[in-house]
């Protein structure tokens, strides 16, 4: 017992993770009625998103006051990367769908869902979840409120004295020593999480939505895999792919069983404080992109709004097309970092084409149905996305003063 403790604790955390994903799948194949098994995922997804909303809060508090302007040059790049990433990742989405359109068997969907409703709507909501009462904002894992209040006090607190600076300091320190807890537990919970998939979802209910996936995930590999790594070349001038299948692997497979953004903000700063970065910048960065990296909901949005016009028989020109891939964008930052967050801004879209709010919420409603896969290689990219640009745009930075990039094992 004691070499086979030894082999695990000598185990890096991905090994740990992937025997956790084969345990989880040979449970749910032998035993798929212990569904208690359950309760652990679900323990350790309600921890991740528990710690999140302090650890940004903190976090960004901290490194705000301690007055790193020669960051802002950093910060102003990652956005744009973030910015233009989804609006790429929307156009391959259009693209996609043009080469191979898509028609829906559209079907009454339960009426409980609410949309966001229009563009003005969505500028509306995310202006106000700004304003939201913190303590709110940090109950509710308000991440739009979170960040915006963490920035008023982190810049507020720029000249306060250092033993104020120090506490921040510590209280950003000791949620990062939670989180490092919660996130050794990750092979138990991904573990459970695989044997939720696999015992409660068969493949029988993708049949009729096959090429639908096929166009999602295939638009979503196509950007993972071509367009991210283009954007990174252009960045560092080197071989991107070591370091997108790195973020790709630690980042990506954790945000596929959790389906959440926020839940794998704590996962990405671990990754960030491996490779050495300026917690400065990634306590900002991460959990911004968990706000507004979106290429996966910017492709959701526009293939199955899409599909939708196809279904219609609408036809889409050139200029349609491109208004609809920055419609997409633009809904895709305002969509939630929890699971299925960008199905709900779909009508959006759909609002575009004149397409009436039921029929779009009929597709939304495909959407649910195709979720458990869709939704799940959505949050991967958006995930991995956030850490990989993040460390793209620093070693920019290092490349400059001489400095190699090091990947970790």
């Amino acid at each position: 017992m004691n070499k086979i403790l030894n082999i695990w604790n000598n185990l890096g955390l991905i090994h740990k993770i992937f025997i956790g994903m084969m345990v989880g799948v040979i449970l749910a194949l032998f035993v798929p009625k212990f569904t208690f098994i359950s309760i652990i995922g679900n323990l350790f997804v309600g921890a991740l998103k528990a710690i999140a909303p302090l650890l940004v809060f903190f976090l960004v508090i901290s490194s705000l006051s301690k007055n790193r302007s020669s960051n802002s040059k950093n910060m102003k790049n990652i956005i744009i990367l973030y910015i233009f990433g989804t609006l790429a990742a929307a156009i391959i989405g259009t693209v996609a769908s043009f080469i191979f359109p898509i028609t829906l068997k559209l079907n009454d969907v339960s009426s409980g869902i609410s949309p966001l409703g229009d563009v003005n709507n969505v500028i509306r909501t995310i202006l106000l979840k700004m304003v939201d009462n913190p303590v709110n904002a940090l109950v509710t894992a308000n991440y739009i409120g979170i960040l915006t209040w963490a920035i008023i006090f982190g810049v507020a607190l720029k000249n306060s004295n250092n033993h104020i600076k120090d506490l921040l300091e510590t209280l950003s320190e000791a949620t990062s020593l939670v989180l490092r807890w919660i996130i050794q537990l990750a092979p138990i919970g991904i573990m459970s999480l695989v044997f939720t998939s696999v015992s409660e979802s068969g493949l029988d209910i993708f049949k009729d939505y096959f090429l639908l996936l096929i166009v999602l995930v295939g638009s979503m590999l196509v950007v993972a895999l071509v367009i991210n790594p283009l954007i990174i070349f252009f960045m560092i001038y080197e071989n991107p792919y070591p370091l997108v299948f790195k973020c790709l692997k630690e980042s990506g497979i954790t945000a596929f069983f959790t389906r959440s953004s926020a839940a794998n903000i704590p996962i990405n700063m671990e990754i960030c404080e491996k490779f050495g970065l300026n917690k400065d910048i990634y306590s900002v960065s991460i959990p911004l992109g968990a706000t507004i990296n979106m290429a996966g909901a910017s492709i959701t949005i526009s293939v199955l709004t899409l599909a939708a016009v196809h279904t219609l028989g609408i036809h889409v020109d050139f200029l349609t097309a491109f208004i609809l891939s920055i419609l997409a964008t633009i809904s895709a930052c305002g969509a939630s970092g929890v699971t299925g967050g960008s199905l709900l801004l779909i009508p959006v879209a759909c609002s575009l084409f004149g397409i009436s709010n039921d029929i779009a919420m009929q597709v939304v409603g495909v959407g649910f149905i195709i979720g458990i896969i869709q939704d799940s290689c959505e949050t991967a990219l958006n995930s991995s996305s956030d850490v990989l640009f993040t460390i793209a745009t620093e070693f920019r930075e290092w490349k400059k003063e001489g400095k190699k990039l090091v990947i970790p094992k």
